[in-house]
């Protein structure tokens, strides 16, 4: 797993079935990326989604918090 710029190329955990299915069987893809490179020293963060923008924001306790 390559993590040093925060994103997980490792595609042997995402594309292993039930690895992240409760052993169910089904093969989701997942990818991993680090706080500190989505947010890249900001505190505050847009995310569009389906139209829809969110604000993702880090609290002072170190807490991520999501809102429409």
């Amino acid at each position: 797993m390559d993590c040093s710029d925060g994103v997980n190329t490792d595609r042997g955990l995402r594309d292993r079935p039930g690895a992240d299915d409760g052993g169910k069987g089904a093969s989701p893809r997942a990818s991993h990326i680090s706080s500190r490179a989505l947010f890249r020293g900001a505190e505050l963060l847009h995310i569009e989604h389906d139209g829809q923008t969110y604000t993702l924001r880090k609290t002072r306790q170190g807490k991520l918090i999501l809102n429409k």
